[in-house]
């Protein structure tokens, strides 16, 4: 150690001992020495190295950098046992760089680092000669576990999908990508021994025996993966210090396999009345042991495909009324003396562990499986639902991942007006990138259990947003991953929001060279002594539009007006794009009074009324056939510029009219057909007339839900 820091001394003294601002590197290094002088990458330099372990990680890196891999060279990749697992040293001289690892990961992350160091284009196509300042940087994670969860069930995302969002983050050294293979709405992974699961249940729609959900209503629309586009997937994942985990969502969530085999669910029958007769039961029959013969055919061969040591099993959100219900598991109880049905959940999860031990794995859970009692000890807890549940998890020794969706689920809403979720929070990258364990209330003990930080995508809104181009992801993720990227890398008990920011902007070049359609701040609008102004730090091109003329420009100058709220501004910079940005008055809606009436009968209680008071959803009492209808009416007609009357969830389209027409009238009597549902809603634009009512009206059986949701109508007034 002493000899060590002698040496680092030494090279302080050859340099210009100058520590900057690691030239917006994220995460941010432990230590970078600035030196003197530049490396010029020229077309003549080529990487090397002497470990074949290195050699996938040499092509890699020559890859980008436009230059051969060679058995000498200027760009040395090297282990070094003295680092530990995931420790690097990067050492740009004049004539050379050398990248040190512990590991290989550790080499991969001094090579993440290089890139950052270069022009942005290295992640498109590098021009040389490229110049580098000359540096030394010394860097370790804080964390081991830098995880990000894909869900690949709510929206089919293709395996070139996957290894394209596997480079972004590997460029910012997260090192774990678990994809949820499975849930109600799909089975995504090939299983030889019951290829159904996947052939069948990769798909939903059309004469899939699974309903379509949160998109492509009326298209047979899906996919899976075969055990050798996983391994695809794998191999590629491990050059970029990926490891792949898989998720089996078990016993709930599993209405897809339930589709295809009725078989697993518990010995009762459903009153299917109000769906016409499609059974949206989700949890396996615990007492069944066909199920579990079924579950070691699945567990093996998955621990065949999987190079992991943990299979994530699931655990979460398990509807344990269907237990109740269930004469056998009832009877299960009784055999083994048990008071409540979630320990009937603890009871599956340790024989599907048990089947995990027989292959050399461990099983990881979300964090509601240890509420029913005790799992193997090995096990790694996921704690989704809260602060609280992740401190629960550490403190009885669980190693447990953080990612509490208040801060980590980022198909969160990023402001109101945006799409996602708001179940768990509202929230942009600042607040993710102010975690910290103290600040969350964790004790020394539990922090010694924590293993790191793990931020998810549930996919259900991607379905309906074109989910052929990876826009919608990039804008829900980036720039939150920097945030994660960040607090999982670098050990800090405080945290600077505004020089993180400023190394945001000065990264964004990166992430434009990489192709990412983040989501950018939106701008600042003032509206002073009549004149209506909008500013932007991030070096985005402001665009507004005139809503009224609807004509839009680049925006140069400040605007003279008496009326701003007609305008609204937008960012953009390469693909990227912020939210939309006006005066207050511009996103004022009307709330006028209305009736709703319907030709289904109203929810017990989340009755007609709820929808009329504005701000909560209706229910129907059943879902909907050919023919049904829903009718707004006002007490007065309403004149606007803008009316939304929709079916389905606030923040996305489920329990909708999955087909269907709207139909229009201006004098509450007489109604005239406008035109065709997209997504269970319609948008009236620039009403001719003032309007006293609207109807939606179904022109399909079925949502595959035992009702209908109904929202209240979205005014906007004439501006």
């Amino acid at each position: 150690m002493r000899l060590r820091s002698i040496l680092l001394v030494g090279v302080a003294m050859m340099c210009a001992c100058v520590v900057e601002a690691n030239h917006a590197i994220i995460p941010t290094p432990k230590s970078y020495i600035a030196c003197e002088g530049e490396f010029r990458l020229l077309p003549s330099h080529s990487v090397t190295t002497s470990s074949s372990t290195l050699m996938p990680l040499a092509s890699y890196l020559a890859e980008h950098l436009n230059v051969e891999v060679e058995t000498k060279g200027d760009i040395v990749l090297k282990l070094d046992t003295a680092l530990k697992s995931e420790e690097y040293r990067l050492r740009v001289m004049a004539d050379r760089v050398e990248i040190l690892g512990g590991d290989y990961g550790g080499v991969f992350n001094g090579v993440a680092t290089f890139m950052q160091l270069l022009p942005a284009d290295v992640y498109k196509n590098l021009k040389l000669p490229a110049t580098v300042a000359c540096c030394e940087v010394e860097d370790a994670p804080k964390y081991k576990y830098r995880g990000f969860m894909l869900d690949v069930c709510r929206t089919w995302i293709t395996k070139e999908a996957i290894m394209e969002y596997v480079d972004l983050l590997a460029y910012h050294k997260i090192n774990k990508l678990r994809l949820h293979l499975t849930d109600d709405e799909a089975w995504r992974l090939e299983i030889k021994s019951h290829p159904e699961l996947a052939t069948i249940g990769g798909f939903r729609g059309g004469d899939s025996p699974i309903w379509p959900r949160y998109g492509k209503w009326t298209e047979k629309w899906g996919g899976y993966y075969t055990q050798a586009d996983m391994r695809e997937i794998i191999a590629y994942a491990k050059v970029r210090n990926i490891e792949v985990i898989p998720e089996i969502d078990l016993p709930g969530h599993s209405l897809a396999m339930a589709s295809m085999h009725p078989e697993i669910l518990c010995n009762y029958t459903p009153n299917l009345d109000d769906t016409f007769g499609y059974d949206t039961r989700s949890a396996f029959c615990v007492a069944k042991e066909d199920n579990y013969t079924l579950l070691r055919d699945i567990i093996r061969e998955v621990c065949q495909v999987f190079d992991t040591k943990y299979i994530h099993i699931g655990g979460d959100e398990v509807e344990i009324s269907q237990w109740k219900r269930c004469p056998d598991c009832l009877a299960l109880m009784a055999k083994l003396g048990y008071t409540k049905p979630e320990q009937l959940q603890a009871y599956f999860m340790r024989r599907i562990s048990d089947m995990l031990a027989e292959y050399g794995k461990q099983p990881a859970v979300w964090n509601e499986a240890i509420d029913g009692g005790k799992l193997p000890a090995n096990t790694l807890v996921f704690g989704w639902m809260g602060v609280k549940e992740c401190k629960l998890s550490a403190a009885k020794g669980y190693k447990t991942i953080v990612m509490p969706g208040q801060y980590f689920y980022f198909d969160m809403k990023q402001s109101k007006r945006e799409p996602g979720h708001d179940w768990a929070a509202i929230f942009d990258w600042s607040k993710t990138y102010g975690v910290t364990l103290t600040s969350l209330g964790f004790s020394a003990e539990e922090q010694k259990n924590v293993v790191g930080f793990e931020a998810s995508f549930f996919s259900e809104a991607y379905a309906s947003r074109t989910p052929e181009n990876a826009d919608f992801l990039h804008y829900q993720t980036f720039p939150r991953v920097l945030s994660l990227a960040e607090i999982a890398w670098v050990s800090s008990n405080s945290r600077d929001k505004e020089v993180f920011y400023k190394q945001m902007i000065e990264h964004y070049a990166r992430l434009d060279a990489m192709g990412v359609a983040y989501r950018l701040m939106p701008p600042k609008v003032t509206f002073e002594n009549g004149m209506l102004s909008a500013q932007s730090d991030d070096g985005s091109t402001i665009y507004v539009q005139n809503v009224v003329t609807n004509v839009g420009e680049v925006y140069t100058k400040p605007i003279t007006t008496t009326k701003p709220e007609r305008y609204v501004f937008v960012a953009r910079r390469g693909s990227a794009l912020s939210p939309e940005a006006a005066v207050e008055g511009y996103f004022r809606t009307l709330k006028p009074q209305y009736t709703l009436t319907s030709s289904m009968p109203q929810h017990s209680t989340m009755t007609f009324a709820k929808a009329q008071e504005y701000g909560r959803l209706a229910r129907t009492a059943r879902t909907c056939d050919v023919g049904d209808w829903i009718q707004f009416t006002f007490a007065q007609a309403v004149d606007c510029r803008r009316m939304q009357i929709a079916t389905g969830n606030f923040q996305l389209p489920r329990f909708i009219f999955e087909q269907g027409y709207a139909e229009v009238s201006y004098d509450g009597k007489t109604f005239m057909p406008v035109g065709d549902l997209q997504n269970g809603m319609y948008i009236i634009d620039n009403p001719p007339h003032p309007i006293k009512a609207v109807r939606l009206v179904c022109s399909s059986q079925g949502n595959g839900a035992k009702y209908v949701s109904i929202q209240p109508p979205t005014i906007w007034p004439r501006l």
